[in-house]
Formats: structure tokens, C-alpha cells, sequence
């Protein structure tokens, strides 16, 4: 069993930064790639980044490219997502999502079911 826990969320200006963190425990040993996904009132879950096993490989979508940048420490269990130039459309629960097994291309990446464990959520709100 893993347990996913965000933090980092809160209220920002446009153009500000924010650094999420999600913390893996129990058989975090399992755990292949990471990713943070969000969702906004009304919208559906998207893929915001993506990042393998040993951290070789990462995947952004259009939005969010340029702007975040995902990272891991697997000595520490944790991954994390620096937010810069935050937008007001950035605003949405981010949630950290980890799967058992390897992502072989950008649509396993972007699959919410190629995750076995999610977290439950930081909200970022970015006002304009």
C-alpha cells in the first residue's frame, strides 16, 4: 500500500510561484512513475506532468510547458512541481498520482488509469 500526500497549495498572484511536494510512504519501493494531475471547477482531470522511475524521462502538457518543472528524490519519497508564472486558468486542486507500473509512451502518461495511487489533493489559486 502507498500513501500520497500534497502540500505546498495556497492563494497567489498572477505571476507568482508556488512548489508543490507529494510524499510517498508505505511500499513506496513499488512506485514507478509519478505525476501531478489537476482539476478545476467544472472541468475534467488533466495531466500536468509527468516523470519516470529515475526521473530520466519527464512529460508536460502544452499548457503548463515552459512554466513547471517536475522533479522526484526517490532517497526522500517525494516528488514535487515548481510552479512559475502562475496563470488565474492554473488555478484548480493538483493532485499526485503514482503508478505500478512503467509508462511506455505520452498516452500512458496522460491515462488516469495508469495510476494505482492518488493523493488527496492541494488546492492553487491564482488570482488576477
Amino acid at each position: 500500500q502507498v500513501l500520497l500526500v500534497e502540500s505546498g497549495g495556497g492563494l497567489v498572484q498572477a505571476g507568482d510561484s508556488l512548489r508543490l511536494s507529494c510524499a510517498a510512504s508505505g511500499c513506496t519501493f513499488s512506485i514507478d512513475a509519478m505525476a501531478w494531475f489537476r482539476q478545476a471547477p467544472g472541468k475534467e482531470r488533466e495531466c500536468v506532468a509527468g516523470i519516470n522511475r529515475s526521473g530520466t524521462t519527464t512529460y508536460y502538457a502544452d499548457s503548463v510547458k515552459g512554466r513547471f518543472t517536475i522533479s522526484r528524490d526517490n532517497a526522500k519519497n517525494t516528488v514535487y512541481l515548481q510552479m512559475n508564472s502562475l496563470k488565474p486558468e492554473d488555478t484548480a486542486v493538483y493532485l499526485c498520482a503514482a503508478s505500478l507500473t512503467t509508462m511506455y509512451n505520452k498516452i500512458w502518461y496522460m491515462t488516469l488509469s495508469s495510476y494505482a495511487y492518488w493523493g488527496q489533493g492541494t488546492q492553487v489559486t491564482v488570482s488576477s
